[in-house]
């Protein structure tokens, strides 16, 4: 019941037409565990048609290593960017809601309530 409540909150949205458009032919999935650093591969991954990043590892000062090219941002709701200036207009980001606290964070979000 309460799934299909928040469900009723949301507006439908497909994906945004520049997302749809384009055609995954390489596609990369960054994690944030730190391996990148040191490695020097920020302008290998940002040749990638998609660039899926986990979590809300930093791209800002470690571009050399990790690229700055972010397709898709996909995080749970505590790892939510907190600055409405930390999510690239470019992007879409994705919240994984897992625990029943995660449903609880979407609805205040939705309602623009506090948590």
């Amino acid at each position: 019941d309460k799934l299909q409540d928040l469900l009723e909150l949301l507006p439908e949205h497909d994906l945004p037409e520049d997302l749809k458009s384009k055609h995954c032919k390489r596609c990369v999935v960054v994690g944030s565990g730190g391996i990148l650093h040191g490695s020097e591969l920020g302008h290998l991954l940002n040749q990638f048609d998609i660039v899926i990043r986990l979590n809300d590892a930093p791209v800002q000062g470690y571009t050399d290593h990790v690229g700055n090219k972010t397709t898709i941002r996909m995080t749970y709701p505590e790892g939510a960017p907190l600055s409405e200036h930390e999510y690239p207009p470019e992007s879409l980001f994705v919240a994984v809601l897992f625990k029943s606290v995660d449903f609880n964070w979407l609805q205040a979000m939705v309602k623009n309530e506090t948590l």
